[in-house]
């Protein structure tokens, strides 16, 4: 039998009403990976996360070498020296030289033995076979030490760290060919309602073209996921059951958005019910009505609010840190700026943290001063297109004025660019 990867059922909860920090607390304290294991060349892992550390094997750089183009000596010098002989980067014989003598070096070239430093060769005089370089140089000058960058057997990553262009770098560096990382995270998405078209038809009265699936394709894309797009499926009981029942166990994530609160009608709702497990949390937070949160066996499912600017929000505070858990990495929290606002709220309600699309522009000292979006409405695509990031306003707050610090998240710390 095969054993399970998650808890029976990971969203339980007796909290009638869940704050902000106590969401995020279930979905990063009780999720765990379940995105398996691959070996892959480096031209393929950049923005995977880690599946295990990753440990110094050698020495970065390998030996002592040139900062620059010059004359290698041991300092100080005292006078003109003979050039004994020639080091290029790539030489690989060994070479030493003699207290008084010079030797003519290249940049990455290896030191010889019996110098220390390194004259830049626009500083130095040549005449005949012998060079002058200056004699106040300080001991060690444009000389790269052996593991000066990175020593030997020191950690440099830790597994579940999400890799980066200059992590490229630092694995290369370390002659490691290829890496153990997590597999793409295997998230199917879908629409349902027979009201909703897909982009590109004719519409009537009373139909609506299905935004929010091609957003949250989107910021899926932010991630290392394996994206499987299930379309707009009618309301067919039947058909949503069988499909979901069949998706579950080939994906780790279903997402949907809308049908949060649409009760007993809503097919999607029913099937997860029928199939596993579900609770609605009702979470203080705007934008952000009831969040659902299942499982049907080691398959999570995850269901957004319909309107598109809690469906991003919510993608973004709850849905992003539980895909980064599910696939292998570490959730950290978003960077906040403090900033001054440039805007007023005379009231807001106590109990309830509130996420307001925003953007900084600078202020007449040159400080970024954050801008509110007028309209707080969570239909309205138009704000979340104007926005840079989100205004954070905590559960104690009641009313802002302008001039007070507000936090700013920028888009561009999940991921997105602004």
């Amino acid at each position: 039998m095969t054993s399970r990867k998650l808890l029976n059922d990971c969203f339980l909860t007796d909290h009638d009403r869940l704050s902000h920090a106590e969401c995020l607390e279930i979905l990063t304290g009780r999720l765990s990976a379940v995105a398996g294991v691959e070996v892959l060349p480096l031209a393929e892992i950049s923005g995977r996360w880690l599946a295990s550390d990753i440990i110094a094997p050698r020495n970065v750089p390998l030996h002592d070498n040139s900062a620059v183009d010059g004359y290698a000596f041991a300092a100080p010098a005292t006078g003109p020296m003979p050039v004994a002989v020639r080091i290029a980067a790539g030489d690989l014989s060994s070479y030493r030289i003699e207290p008084g003598q010079a030797a003519r070096i290249f940049t990455g070239a290896p030191m010889p033995e019996g110098a220390d430093t390194v004259a830049m060769q626009e500083d130095c005089t040549v005449e005949g076979d012998e060079v002058s370089v200056p004699l106040d140089l300080q001991r060690g000058a444009n000389a790269r030490l052996a593991g000066e960058d990175v020593a030997a057997n020191t950690p440099v990553l830790d597994a579940s760290a999400r890799l980066r262009p200059q992590d490229m770098a630092a694995l290369a560096s370390f002659g490691l060919p290829e890496i153990a990382v997590r597999k793409r995270l295997r998230v199917a998405i879908l629409s349902n309602g027979d009201e909703l078209l897909e982009p590109g038809t004719a519409i009537a009265q009373g139909q609506v073209y299905d935004s929010n699936r091609p957003m949250l394709h989107a910021l899926l894309g932010t991630l290392p996921c394996e994206i499987t797009d299930l379309g707009i499926l009618p309301d067919n009981a039947e058909l949503i059951e069988s499909t979901l029942s069949e998706v579950s166990a080939s994906h780790d994530v279903i997402l949907t958005s809308g049908g949060a609160s649409r009760g007993d009608e809503d097919h999607i709702i029913n099937a997860i019910d029928a199939l596993g497990t579900r609770h609605l949390w009702q979470i203080a937070v705007k934008p952000g009505r009831p969040m659902s949160f299942g499982q049907i066996g080691d398959c999570i499912f995850l269901g957004l609010p319909g309107n598109p600017v809690a469906a991003f929000v919510c993608f973004l505070l709850y849905v992003r840190p539980a895909l980064t858990v599910l696939g292998g990495g570490r959730y950290q929290e978003p960077v906040r700026f403090p900033v001054a606002a440039g805007f007023e709220v005379p009231r807001k309600k106590p109990g309830r943290r509130e996420f307001w699309r925003g953007w900084l522009e600078p202020g007449p000292d040159g400080r970024p001063i954050a801008h509110k979006f007028a309209r707080d409405g969570s239909g309205l695509i138009s704000g979340l297109r104007q926005a840079t990031g989100l205004i954070e306003i905590t559960e104690d707050v009641t009313s802002v004025e302008k001039g007070e610090l507000v936090s700013f998240l920028p888009f561009t710390g999940f991921g997105i660019d602004s």
